[in-house]
């Protein structure tokens, strides 16, 4: 027990993949507060998003529940699956804390507040905005929420989302806090996830770098790569960008990141002012995470959606106050961790009984070896439990092989993290990973027989009935780019 309720912050981020901050990094790119809340904490090295979409994220943290748990394997409105009982915010309210959501929050309708004492979203931002009679105003690019075309901010970097959603935290940490109770603070911030439009000095900062080139692997061009691959690529045309539009591209998305860990130190900052921090009185801990990742051209892909690392893997640190005796500071973890893991961790910190039906695990547990780390960590994504259907791809993972089962047209591919972590080369039909295949589908095939069997047919994987569309049909079913009142809908992408 530790000898104080810690004041709790969860800060996210949206679309950043795992290899985007310290030593994961590029070397040119600028991360030094995510960096020092990695020396000061620990840092999961194989941390995964379960069902990589934004809203099913959400749901796992708020639920304690993996994507098979609250059931929510697409975009989805969050109130047809979790309401205002047993929610994380809930759950620490009932163990005194005052408790506050700003930012990209993905509820659904937008002003349901799921258990939280205080809300403020994305449309406050856009109204406070349009109220202002600026005649700068956010995203008159014309680039919308699904398209990876790089561009500038139409405001100052003082009026971006970004800044906004800082401003609001501060604001709550000096104005709005009670002193005398416990507080949980989470900060959700939209960006990176398109449009990928940082202001300056953001937007200059990393375009004249060697940046690397996306990872091409043996199976990305390949003429039996699995169809959600396929669709994936010509959906978005990715393959017909060229290497000098993807170098903008992430010249401005590592820039987006940049600006956001900048944002952070601001609230570092005011946490510091209010004598919680860097203090004898140091009783915060720190939670950051991203709810998925980003391909970012990887084997001519964009966005997220499946299993594979640029997708699923993200970053994850957590902080412990420094009042906490034997406190790790600057270790990794190669434990496997996820979403659900948020709830757990954080309601055990603040002393409060964890509901039975949660699935998550106590990190901090975990680091004093009072908890064995999971030997599995299982996903999928394209599915409604609330509905029969199959799903668009499930997976599982033991933190070294990673098997993906795809519905659409019965296709496999299997990893070997530990000697290909860019999954350059797909063992999925290499005889001598058989056994492992077979492990793996059968212990995956085990775990949906308990937690979806509506993902089966007579107990089994299979796919669906098949016509393949042509190329010409793909590039026509794209993602809409242009989502003229996306922050109005903001549940929904």
């Amino acid at each position: 027990m530790p000898p104080t309720r810690p004041n709790l912050v969860l800060i996210t981020t949206d679309q950043q993949r795992f290899d985007t901050w310290g030593r994961f990094a590029p070397p040119f790119m600028r991360t030094p507060h995510l960096n020092h809340l990695a020396a000061d904490g620990v840092t999961f090295t194989r941390a995964y998003a379960d069902c990589p979409v934004c809203v099913p994220a959400r749901a796992a943290y708020m639920t304690g529940r993996s994507v098979f748990g609250h059931g929510m394997g697409t975009n989805a409105p969050t109130c047809d699956y979790f309401g205002c009982e047993e929610t994380l915010p809930t759950l620490l309210r009932a163990q005194g804390y005052q408790t506050c959501g700003i930012g990209k929050l993905h509820f659904h309708p937008q002003r349901i507040r799921h258990g939280f004492d205080e809300t403020i979203t994305l449309d406050d931002y856009y109204r406070e905005m349009a109220r202002s009679g600026s005649p700068l105003q956010p995203r008159r690019h014309g680039l919308g929420e699904n398209e990876f075309y790089p561009t500038m901010a139409t405001v100052p970097e003082a009026q971006t989302l970004t800044s906004w959603i800082t401003e609001r935290a501060v604001d709550f940490l000096a104005e709005r806090r009670d002193p005398t109770t416990p507080f949980f603070l989470w900060v959700s911030y939209s960006k990176p996830h398109p449009p990928l439009d940082p202001p300056e000095p953001y937007y200059s900062m990393y375009r004249q770098e060697e940046i690397a080139e996306p990872w091409l692997a043996d199976w990305t061009d390949a003429d039996d790569r699995p169809e959600d691959v396929r669709r994936h690529q010509q959906a978005q045309s990715t393959d017909r960008m060229s290497p000098r539009l993807i170098h903008q591209a992430r010249a401005a998305y590592y820039g987006l990141i940049t600006q956001i860990d900048y944002n952070i130190g601001r609230i570092i900052g005011a946490i510091q002012d209010t004598g919680c921090f860097f203090s004898p009185n140091d009783d915060t801990m720190i939670l950051f995470c991203s709810d998925h990742g980003e391909y970012l051209g990887d084997h001519r892909m964009l966005a997220k959606d499946t299993f594979h690392e640029g997708s699923a893997h993200i970053p994850f640190i957590l902080r412990l106050p420094r009042t906490w005796r034997d406190r790790p500071v600057g270790v990794e973890s190669d434990a496997l961790v996820g979403h659900q893991d948020i709830l757990t961790t954080l309601l055990a910190a603040a002393g409060g009984p964890v509901p039975s039906d949660k699935e998550g695990q106590d990190l901090v547990g975990l680091l004093r070896g009072d908890v064995a780390p999971r030997e599995l960590l299982f996903g999928g994504q394209g599915f409604n439990l609330k509905r029969p259907g199959a799903a668009n791809w499930v997976g599982v993972t033991d933190g070294r092989w990673k098997y993906a089962w795809y519905y659409t047209d019965g296709s496999e591919q299997l990893f070997d993290l530990e000697t290909d972590p860019r999954e350059l080369h797909d063992r999925a039909k290499d005889p001598g990973a058989t056994d492992m295949r077979t492990r793996l589908r059968e212990r995956l095939t085990a775990h949906l027989r308990q937690v979806a069997p509506q993902l089966l047919q007579d107990g089994e994987l299979f796919s669906r009935p098949f016509k393949p569309p042509t190329e010409a049909q793909r590039r026509s079913r794209g993602f809409p780019g242009f989502m003229r009142d996306q922050h109005r809908s903001d549940a929904l992408h």
